[in-house]
């Protein structure tokens, strides 16, 4: 079920050129479609965290799938761009209660000395479904129009959503305590009033603005220097995936040997550096490298926020993990407008810098302040 709600995560931003051309709008306009779906994303978190917590995570995950890939079905026979837009909003309403819910699940099923590696498990299955996404997307864009792209991956999702019905319909985990809404308030009270949660949503949220932020506007940057296949810029995105990927294969290593901090301060600079190295409008050949080095910097930085967002609290995970991805999708949300403004008036190069220097700061202000609490 990840895999399926994932893979639409960066499908679209490969074909926001496509769309524009197809719709005749403006780029700018197609880069909403980003925000039309992170900004529902990010307000109904909340909601669907305590709706994990209180009625059932696999429940909950199930019915996401199923009403996301409908959605994207609606779109691959939308008429304008309203249409379109208003099923990524139902999509994105939706796709959160999967990724962050099942991030919960593992904080009630493993211990937390295994939960980096268990966390960045669930990351390489994200990743592979991003790295899909994107790169096939474009592919399918290129032989069959984006029309192509919603109805084949939306047909995968229903797909998915149809066998895992099929496939939990026996299994039982442990029931959920009732619904109270006294209990509810308490739970998020308790989550703030962890020192680290500011530190936390604070953090994810700069993250999307300034890497997420971007990603609508790599078939726009690649224009710049005459490369105009949706392909392409498929392929850049899902090589940022590959390189969480990377990651994810040695977050043991990372674990057992490195220092959390130092992972946080060396992800933090490697993301700003290669995003730095975007504003300088390199062949993309060349930037295949540079978005992997991307990807490896975001998660080896994103990946340690995750642990300590999953010990915010020891009886509603689902609420924490829902404030997480809310602050991360408001920042996606936001992101492409800044993007879009600063391009306008001040240019990419200088916006694109900006961003890599917001980036590098995080990392530090992170390893400087999130520690684990201390344990009997």
């Amino acid at each position: 079920m990840v895999f399926a709600q994932t893979i639409f995560t960066r499908a679209v931003d490969p074909i926001i050129p496509m769309i524009a051309t197809g719709l005749n709008i403006d780029v700018k306009t197609a880069a909403l479609l980003s925000t039309a779906f992170a900004f529902p994303y990010a307000l109904i978190q909340p909601v669907l965290g305590v709706t994990g917590d209180f009625f059932g995570k696999t429940k909950l995950m199930n019915a996401c799938v199923l009403v996301m890939s409908l959605a994207a079905l609606v779109c691959a026979v939308a008429s304008n761009f309203s249409l379109l837009v208003a099923m990524r909003v139902v999509a994105g309403l939706v796709a959160g209660g999967v990724f962050p819910v099942a991030m919960a699940l593992l904080g009630d099923l493993v211990p937390i000395n295994q939960r980096q590696v268990a966390i960045a498990r669930l990351l390489g299955i994200a990743l592979t479904a991003n790295v899909l996404g994107a790169a096939i997307s474009g592919v399918i864009g290129d032989l069959f129009g984006w029309r192509g792209v919603f109805a084949i991956l939306g047909s995968l999702s229903l797909a998915v959503s149809v066998l895992a019905f099929w496939a939990f319909r026996n299994t039982t985990l442990q029931k959920p305590p009732p619904f109270n809404r006294a209990a509810v308030i308490a739970n998020f009270r308790g989550i703030f009033s962890d020192p680290r949660a500011k530190f936390c949503f604070g953090a994810v949220f700069m993250e999307a603005i300034f890497i997420h932020g971007l990603f609508p506007y790599v078939g726009v940057l690649l224009g710049g220097i005459g490369e105009t296949r949706a392909s392409i810029a498929g392929l850049l995105i899902g090589c940022f995936a590959i390189g969480g990927i990377v990651y994810s294969l040695f977050v043991p290593y990372f674990a057992r040997t490195v220092p959390e901090r130092i992972t946080m301060i060396t992800g933090g600079i490697i993301a700003g550096a290669s995003l730095a190295a975007i504003a300088l409008h390199l062949p993309w050949q060349v930037q295949i490298g540079v978005f992997s080095a991307f990807g490896l910097g975001f998660y080896m930085l994103h990946s340690c926020i995750q642990v300590h967002v999953t010990d915010l609290s020891q009886t509603a995970r689902g609420a924490a993990a829902s404030l997480h991805s809310s602050s991360f999708y408001a920042g996606q949300a936001i992101g492409p407008i800044i993007y879009g403004v600063g391009f306008a008036h001040g240019g990419p190069e200088p916006t694109i810098l900006f961003g890599a220097a917001v980036i590098v700061g995080v990392g530090i202000i992170c390893a400087r302040f999130l520690r684990h609490k201390a344990r009997p």
